[in-house]
């Protein structure tokens, strides 16, 4: 799995013309493929007007699913531009349909692939982009009369606290850097006198 990925905080939209021809990119942030479908479907209810919506979506951290449509355009003029530009900015988790209201103009296949590829770089310029990481989740177990100031310890040395459960014991989720386990073994143990049980679990991603 890569050490990072980035994506878009949020959904957003960004208009170009392009010889009379209004492209309306619009990106959005998709967890799975069924959500990439389902961002596709409704931008093209909403744009049910126009002559093409052209589509690219890539899933998963490692770009597992990578998916594009023309929409008519000629083949690879449109969805695959898009796809490309998606990749190159090492989008992940994203959704992006180009909307195309024709001006009357022909563009050639040259000029389409420019547009609709430079549609999906300017919305992403526009929309802004984040970064996350991958972290280890580890649990850390410890007694209730540690627990309070080990957290205030853990926050002060910009360890980032997911999660807090209580018990018999106190379990704290922390996410770190995979890099950072064996430094952060040594601090436990000399933040709680050897008194914290540590246990590596999975791995998530986080915004950097």
């Amino acid at each position: 799995m890569p050490d990072e990925y980035r994506t878009v905080p949020r959904e957003g939209s960004h208009e170009t013309e392009v010889n009379r021809s209004r492209f309306v990119c619009t990106l959005a942030p998709a967890g799975t493929e069924q959500e990439a479908q389902e961002f596709v479907a409704r931008v093209r209810r909403a744009h049910a007007d126009a002559n093409h919506n052209c589509f690219a979506y890539v899933i998963g951290a490692d770009a597992a699913v990578q998916k594009a449509g023309d929409d008519g355009e000629p083949g690879g003029t449109a969805g695959v531009p898009m796809l490309q530009m998606l990749l190159r900015r090492d989008m992940r988790y994203v959704a992006a349909v180009v909307t195309r209201y024709f001006g009357g103009v022909k563009l050639g296949a040259g000029g389409l692939i420019r547009a609709y590829g430079g549609a999906v770089g300017e919305a992403l310029d526009t929309v802004g982009t984040v970064t996350r990481r991958r972290f280890r989740l580890v649990t850390v177990t410890v007694d209730h009369q540690r627990a309070g100031r080990l957290q205030n310890d853990l926050r002060t040395a910009g360890h980032e606290v997911r999660d807090v459960r209580y018990a018999e014991a106190v379990v704290l989720t922390v996410a770190l850097p995979d890099t950072g386990v064996p430094d952060f073994r040594a601090w436990l143990a000399a933040a709680t006198a050897g008194a914290a049980r540590l246990e590596l679990g999975g791995e998530a991603y986080g915004e950097a």
